[in-house]
């Protein structure tokens, strides 16, 4: 069955740097478009970055252009998300999903952005 399992999330100091991973599995990951989402304290999900199958086009949220990275390695059904500069606005639960499952959600990884 479809799967996704999120890994890398900690404590980092404001302006510091966490590269998130996610392990797809149960489907034919490398056709499929992959998204970041974030949930924090209180508030709804929110779209995070995206990047496309076979092309890897990537869109992101305006609150962390320039600032989060999307990448993926088809080889290995990962997708990774690095985030650097980090604010405390940016502390949250980092979910990774398909669009093409979007019943489907993984536990999610706990960032926390704190002096």
């Amino acid at each position: 069955q479809v799967q996704f399992v999120e890994s890398g999330g900690g404590l980092v100091q404001p302006g510091g740097s966490l590269r998130l991973s996610c392990a797809a599995s149960g489907f034919s990951f490398s056709v499929y478009t992959m998204s970041w989402y974030r949930q924090a304290p209180g508030k709804e999900r929110e779209f995070v970055a995206t990047i496309t199958g076979i092309d890897g086009r990537t869109n992101y949220a305006d609150s962390v252009k320039g600032r989060f990275t999307i990448s993926r390695d088809n080889a290995k059904n990962m997708v990774y998300l690095q985030m650097d500069s980090l604010k405390p606005d940016d502390a949250a639960v980092y979910y990774c999903r398909s669009p093409g499952f979007p019943e489907v959600w993984g536990q999610g990884t706990l960032v926390t952005v704190s002096p």
